[in-house]
């Protein structure tokens, strides 16, 4: 199992950026899908899940920020981030399966400027 998050980068406060995350070697369609953050100096917190179903769930610090979609046609899902703000910095790992530990991506970090 492979996954492959991308879409990182450098933002100013306010702005927008979109993370993909591409999944391999596993049944993407039938697998729960989660992104979490890691701030710096902090431990990963769960902030968004999308079920095989297509329902969501968001932290309440990203909620009507963020939004996390799937294509399972393309094994992807993605995480909509807008009105990004400094504590949004870190690093963002998807994440697969309702199990421990499941399916973990590589991360990919986020810095937002003010």
């Amino acid at each position: 199992v492979q996954l492959q998050a991308c879409g990182g980068g450098l933002v100013q406060a306010e702005g927008s950026l979109r993370l993909s995350c591409a999944a391999s070697g596993m049944s993407f369609s039938t697998t729960v899908m989660d992104w979490y953050h890691r701030s710096p100096g902090k431990g990963r917190i769960l902030i968004a899940t999308i079920t095989t179903d297509g329902r969501t769930n968001y932290a309440d610090s990203v909620k009507g920020r963020f939004t996390i979609s799937r294509d399972n046609a393309k094994n992807t899902t993605y995480l909509d981030m807008s009105s990004l703000t400094p504590d949004d910095t870190g690093v963002y790992y998807c994440h697969a399966g309702v199990w421990t530990p499941g399916y973990w991506g590589q991360g990919t970090q986020v810095t937002v400027s003010s």
